[in-house]
């Protein structure tokens, strides 16, 4: 046979193979298009339908309204404050995991995960009695004479950033630790046996290799953050409007599931945006995709 027919025959066993899986792969693909993508065809319809059932931008042309502005802007700055405070928190504590020893790692990474064993709202609340101003932490600074009033810890920014920070810490921590858990430590004895410091090599080799496991937490806490809603909710006590709950609000108050099906498009619109500018800066699909 010769060397044509021989790619021909192989071309042809490869479309063959690629049919068969994706005729595999067929169900599961069916049930991803029937659960997420036609209920997000669904809400898109609906951001451009009135009460009648006409077509209308009135929808989108409230975005514009200086309510709707703010809070998409307290989304942005909410979720990027979280986001970098989740970065500079969960790196240190992941590196410490991945370098003790196995009994205390264990320790450690029960725990992280601890926190996932209570539910959100009992976290969120648990929050709340400690930073309010006759709670635990107010209460400790007084005693030990650091204020003289206690300070306002909730039902503000700041409040909401502590509560969000401590939920989303382990979406970072947990990616961040798989990722220096697989560099190969023979890298860094290396470095060191040709003469760089432990500084030097930690940030020129290690910390390298763990950028995937780190734009993987930066997605993931980020992405989540941007629809947030519980703990926003009750730290912020109605003070601090993220998208989300103008999103509840729309639907819950007014009863407008075309104003709630637009924010819902704008705020999914938004977050694939960044994401797309992310990975155009940061090649955040290649580094996690580990190519």
């Amino acid at each position: 046979m010769s060397a044509g027919a021989n790619e021909a025959a192989l071309a042809r066993a490869e479309r063959r193979e690629a049919r068969g899986l994706f005729l595999l792969c067929s169900p599961a693909v069916l049930l991803i298009g029937l659960v997420i993508f036609l209920p997000i065809g669904w809400l898109f319809a609906l951001s451009f339908q009135n009460e009648q059932g006409a077509f209308t931008l009135d929808h989108y042309a409230r975005m514009l309204h200086p309510a709707y502005t703010r809070s998409f802007q307290t989304t942005l700055e909410l979720s990027f404050l979280v986001t970098g405070i989740c970065c500079l928190l969960g790196y240190p504590l992941a590196y410490l995991m991945s370098q003790v020893p196995k009994a205390w790692r264990a320790i450690i990474f029960v725990c992280v995960l601890f926190p996932f064993w209570t539910s959100l709202l009992v976290r969120t609340y648990a929050w709340l009695v400690l930073l309010q101003r006759r709670g635990v932490v107010n209460s400790w600074l007084q005693d030990l004479g650091l204020v003289d009033q206690p300070l306002r810890l909730v039902h503000n920014f700041t409040g909401t950033a502590i509560g969000m920070t401590q939920i989303m810490l382990p979406f970072m921590v947990l990616p961040l630790y798989a990722a220096m858990t697989a560099v190969d430590r023979d890298y860094v004895k290396a470095a060191s046996s040709l003469g760089a410091s432990p500084i030097r090599s930690f940030w020129q080799v290690f910390f390298p290799l763990t950028l995937p496991g780190l734009l993987a937490g930066i997605v993931l806490v980020f992405v989540l953050c941007l629809g947030f809603y519980v703990t926003p909710a009750v730290l912020g006590g109605g003070r601090v409007l993220m998208w989300s709950m103008s999103i509840e609000r729309s639907v819950a108050v007014y009863s407008d599931w075309g104003a709630a099906s637009a924010l819902g498009v704008v705020l999914l619109v938004v977050t694939l945006g960044i994401l797309w500018i992310m990975n155009r800066l940061f090649g955040v699909g290649q580094a996690i995709g580990g190519r």
